[in-house]
């Protein structure tokens, strides 16, 4: 099948533009994470009208995608955990184009994991695991125990995926592998919230109880990212940290996390007088 594509990556590995180009062939039956198609080529561009271009092929029995995409959304991809087909791809895939060795340094980066990327990605597996445990807590207590199970697997799932990072490792597809290895008291949890034999309410009870402990242990680490650009100034109004660069793969849940670094002594609020009497703005510092 390489050679049937050939053509498709040629023309493109000439143009200055064109970064990279792998390609990943299924190697098993039941294959997701090539789409189902027999293979997937992948091309990676400096830039694009379009972040993202994919085209479907067929040759013979065979069939094929082809995916062209940006560097910018494909780093977009690596932080943000979106599109985990893609990590694999990158990781795993052949390399049949490398300008500037672009695709060897990408892997490196993503061995390596500098330690500003991986502060970043714990601060984003931080606030996803805040809110599915929130969510999880608040349909508990209403009484929707699948709806609560399902957040609260959610949460553990983030909280591996916090642990595989903090150990210096990328999270792969099969986390709970890592973190069998890395962090066995995690997947301990997570195998007594599927195959626990209490009632469905008794083990969310449980784990929400383990989970509020992972919690407090984990916010300063899960909140380094953010306690770190607060500490950029004396006191920040909401939107100003909202609107903040480095803060908006993660602004949706920031109102959230500010409320438990709050309640956690680690930031604190502060009033400024309005025009209106009794009405006050609110500010977040540092808590010293």
């Amino acid at each position: 099948m390489e050679d049937i594509l050939r053509p498709l990556y040629q023309e493109r590995a000439s143009n200055e533009n064109t970064l990279g180009v792998l390609f990943v062939e299924k190697n098993k039956p039941f294959s997701p994470g090539t789409d189902h198609f027999d293979s997937i080529l992948l091309i990676i561009v400096k830039e694009s009208d379009q972040p993202l271009m994919i085209k479907h092929y067929e040759f013979e029995s065979t069939s094929a995608a082809l995916h062209i995409v940006t560097e910018q959304l494909l780093n977009s991809w690596l932080m943000l955990g979106t599109n985990r087909r893609a990590v694999d791809w990158v990781m795993n895939g052949k390399v049949l184009f490398n300008r500037n060795e672009y695709i060897t340094r990408l892997r490196d980066r993503l061995h390596e994991f500098p330690a500003e990327e991986r502060t970043h990605k714990i601060g984003l597996e931080f606030a996803k695991l805040l809110r599915r445990y929130n969510d999880g807590k608040e349909l508990f207590h209403s009484g929707h125990y699948l709806d609560a199970f399902n957040n609260i697997m959610h949460a553990l799932h983030h909280l591996a995926r916090l642990s595989v990072i903090e150990h210096g490792y990328y999270p792969e597809v099969t986390v709970w592998n890592q973190v069998k290895m890395i962090q066995p008291e995690i997947f301990k949890l997570y195998e007594e919230l599927v195959t626990g034999e209490e009632t469905i309410d008794k083990r969310i009870e449980l784990l929400l109880l383990a989970s509020e402990f992972s919690l407090s242990s984990k916010t300063k680490l899960g909140a380094h990212h953010l306690l770190g650009i607060i500490k950029e100034k004396d006191e920040w109004a909401y939107h100003e940290l909202m609107e903040h660069d480095e803060v908006q793969d993660y602004a949706i849940d920031l109102p959230m996390i500010l409320t438990h670094l709050k309640d956690k002594g680690y930031i604190k609020a502060i009033k400024r007088e309005t025009k209106s009497k009794n009405l006050y703005h609110r500010y977040y510092s540092i808590k010293e």
